[in-house]
């Protein structure tokens, strides 16, 4: 397709997303490769279908069996023929995902006598490299390894039993970063000299690669022997995939072990064990059990509709290199002002020319990392906080490619081992160790994707993560004297007793109690999910925020309500009354997780309190209690620790925040910090914030055109003020502050408190918008993280001040004198 056709076939697409794909409003998706989105016609074909047609269970004679039967068996045969496979030659086995085929294939594999070899390349998703662990024995391969073994110069199978079987898996398309490798292999391994006297088979995993690009097994001598797919990444719906079988290979499940429930046509299980499977169709002794006939069906749906909506598989592929050249044309030619590149690449472009490395080009994916202009890793943690807030929908991390991120990202073993002894895990927050990203960016196109979807993302990057203009030394001023401070003063105290609800105002003149965890009462609740045990948040439940919880020491009770409903407010009592959770005596109790911790947190009982939660948030979960003084799992510790960006001890200079990106060198832990003990806040005992700041982020979010916001979205405990407005000039000074006294009691500054786009929720209206994040991004980030705010825990009195009553019973107030220790 030509430049113009392209672009007329865009149009067209742009068109009829409004109607076919309206949950793409206001949205941008990019991770086609995960699943690519289904359109409403299909829901809507598929549902009538599904009213006009009476679909049994196939294992019937019944009329409504028989339709099911006749309809699973037209839509298998019409799914073989939009690969272009021959009945005669191939067979289709439905399986739930392309996961669920390779492990059909490992069976017949892991029951033969001599066991099986296996080979993988490099590239592989971890589903294929799961396979060796059931193998006799396992070797991963490169490109030129392939190459060699194809070529005979890489004996790999010398040394093996002639009579066993190997196996050699490789995908189609990387899913990590689109790479395609060539089709033909299968038939250079079968003509391959070397293993004319050792039976070789051959798996493809296509799933990446026909999700975008017509798969042609038109050939039975050249296809693979095993091809696995899935139906979700090329339709978006039925949650289906597929096993497609070279006839050829098939006897080789004549070694498959296990039988489930319609693949046999006798067993014998009283005093004799023997059974017959089901010979007449290769797919009949494999599709274990009921299939999902519902789910087939609408495969017949997405057939029509694809065909409708987007004429061909080549039409589709056409489309998605065009934009995914634009989309890594964009991103490549982004350059800080020092010419240092924006995005590291990790991807070929779809539409270069072929090169010997490259092998078949790349599919409509585009994978990177990002830099700012010192060379310092952006993180991905801090990238998709970002990119969730402006509705873009991409993919970070591994990507369940091990070797294809060791190798792009230049991780030797000892590396990745090192990683996870230090703690690095799938999910975690730690994505830079050692000066190395651990993961990457993954955007990938669809059959509905638009240029203006390459568009938006591509200036996403460049206006968040582009440094235009540098200044030739970064400008520092003097960090203020204590004694060049204002008068500053408490403003105001907060605390929050269940995790992520909204916050209880301590009255002026209330001297409330300072512990070793924090101030009394903070976070000592949660809600947690009744089926995982996950401590609930705000980020996923905005709705938490209009759940409020009041202190009243009079009856001894948490009262909560909820603001605006007619829901009675219910009541919890302060006491941690053993009778109120549930016993864990006789099974083991459900651990719940807070912040990725496990924690053995109380959970109530009474209907009454959970179901009030569970109504208000729409989710089933249970209130649970953390109170302080445990031990072990009873107790958790403080992760705060002071950042790079923050001068304390330094009283000559300081640095002003930051006005382009990551501009400082990857945070250090205070190594003299002390473990302090928390309950269930997220990083310490107590979250501050200098009000001066706050009038300093406001102005410049009102330059913006953007609406101010309150000190209540940083859910701080403490906000600390002057009594003198307009003192913007000693805002952020907080970062550079060692310590306080606030009126009788010290504190110690443990760094300042990293953001997520939490603080873009109203705590008066749950609503959630782009703001503070966006500002904060721009003006507060050091290394790619956002910080606003400080985190701090109390001092216990010296030996000289024991026995007085600020020591026995701490406490603070609202009004009370702020001192600051540099």
């Amino acid at each position: 397709m030509t430049d113009d056709g392209n672009t007329a076939y865009n149009g067209r697409i742009e068109a009829l997303r409004q109607d076919e794909f309206p949950m793409l409003r206001d949205e941008v998706y990019l991770d086609h490769a995960g699943t690519t989105l289904y359109a409403k016609s299909l829901v809507d074909k598929f549902a009538a279908d599904m009213t006009s047609n009476l679909f049994g269970n196939p294992h019937s004679a019944s009329s409504s069996s028989q339709t099911s039967t006749s309809r699973i068996e037209n839509i298998r045969l019409r799914a073989l023929q939009f690969f272009n496979a021959d009945p005669s030659e191939f067979d289709l086995v439905f399986v739930a995902n392309a996961t669920a085929g390779i492990k059909l294939v490992t069976e017949a594999f892991r029951g033969h006598p001599l066991g099986f070899d296996y080979f993988y390349h490099q590239a592989c998703h971890t589903s294929l490299i799961g396979v060796r662990e059931e193998a006799t024995n396992s070797l991963c391969l490169d490109n030129s390894a392939v190459q060699g073994w194809l070529c005979g110069t890489n004996p790999i199978l010398e040394s093996r039993h002639h009579d066993r079987p190997a196996l050699f898996a490789y995908p189609a398309q990387s899913n990590m970063n689109g790479s395609r490798f060539p089709l033909d292999w299968p038939d250079r391994l079968r003509k391959s000299t070397l293993t004319s006297d050792h039976p070789v088979f051959t798996l493809l995993d296509a799933a990446a690669y026909a999700a975008t690009s017509p798969l042609d097994l038109g050939n039975s001598e050249t296809a693979p022997d095993f091809t696995v797919l899935s139906f979700y990444k090329i339709f978006g719906f039925p949650d289906l995939g597929g096993l497609i079988v070279r006839r050829q290979a098939a006897p080789i499940f004549q070694s498959r072990k296990y039988f489930g429930g319609g693949t046999v046509d006798m067993v014998v299980c009283l005093r004799e064990q023997w059974h017959a499977p089901k010979s007449q169709a290769l797919h009949e002794s494999l599709e274990d059990g009921t299939l999902p006939v519902h789910s087939i069906v609408a495969l017949d749906s997405a057939l029509d509709v694809h065909r409708q909506l987007f004429k061909s598989m080549d039409v589709v592929s056409s489309h998605t290199s065009f934009l995914s050249q634009r989309l890594h044309d964009g991103l490549a030619t982004l350059r800080h002002g020092n010419d240092q590149p924006v995005c590291v690449m990790y991807s070929q472009p779809s539409l270069a020319p072929k090169k010997s490395d490259s092998l078949l080009g790349n599919g409509p994916v585009v994978a990177f990392n990002l830099q700012n202009h010192l060379g310092s890793w952006i993180s991905l943690v801090e990238f998709e906080k970002l990119a969730v807030l402006k509705q873009f929908h991409v993919r970070t991390g591994g990507l369940c490619n091990p070797g294809g991120i060791a190798s792009s990202l230049g991780l030797e073993p000892w590396e990745m081992k090192r990683n996870f002894s230090s703690g690095f895990r799938c999910g975690t927050e730690t994505d830079t160790m050692s000066g190395k990203p651990t993961g990457v960016i993954r955007v990938s196109l669809g059959a509905m994707s638009t240029l203006s979807d390459v568009d938006k993302f591509t200036s996403f990057i460049a206006e968040f993560y582009q440094a235009e203009h540098i200044p030739k030394s970064i400008l520092r001023t003097a960090s203020p004297a204590h004694s060049d401070l204002p008068d500053l003063v408490v403003e105001s105290i907060t605390v929050y007793p269940i995790k992520s609800c909204g916050g209880f105002h301590i009255p002026a003149g209330t001297a409330w109690e300072v512990r070793a965890e924090g101030l009394a009462w903070d976070r000592e609740w949660c809600l947690v999910h009744r089926g995982t045990g996950q401590a609930l948040s705000q980020k996923r439940h905005p709705r938490m925020a209009l759940i409020r919880p009041a202190i009243d020491f009079t009856s001894g009770q948490l009262r909560v309500s909820y603001r605006g409903s007619s829901l009675a407010e219910i009541t919890v009592p302060l006491s941690a009354n053993p009778n109120l959770f549930q016993e864990s005596t006789t099974s083991k109790p459900m651990a719940s997780r807070v912040c990725g911790e496990e924690i053995s947190a109380q959970i109530y009982t009474s209907d009454e309190i959970n179901d009030f939660f569970s109504t208000v948030l729409g989710v089933p979960c249970a209130l649970a209690r953390f109170p302080p003084g445990g031990l072990g799992k009873n107790m958790r510790h403080a992760k705060a620790h002071l950042q790079k960006h923050q001068r304390v001890h330094r009283k000559t200079q300081y640095k002003m925040p930051c006005e382009f990106p990551g501009i400082d060198t990857p945070p250090d832990s205070d190594s003299e910090s002390e473990k302090q003990r928390i309950l269930l806040s997220n990083e310490s005992p107590i979250l501050a914030i200098n009000s001066s700041s706050l009038e300093a982020l406001n102005r410049q979010i009102s330059e913006q055109g953007g609406k101010a916001v309150s000190a209540e979205v940083f859910r701080a405990n403490i906000v600390i003020g002057s009594s003198t407005s307009g003192l913007e000039s000693f805002a952020y000074s907080e970062d550079h502050w060692s310590g306080l006294r606030i009126g009788q009691q010290e504190f110690k500054m443990l760094g300042s408190c990293r953001r997520c786009h939490m603080v873009c929720i109203n705590q008066e209206t749950a609503e959630k918008s782009e703001e503070p994040f966006i500002t904060l991004t721009k003006t507060r980030r050091f290394d790619g993280k956002v910080f606003f705010g400080t985190h701090m825990c109390h001092i216990p009195s010296s030996s000289t001040t024991v026995g007085t009553k600020e020591a026995q019973f701490p406490t603070v107030a609202v009004g009370e004198s702020v001192k600051v220790f540099q």
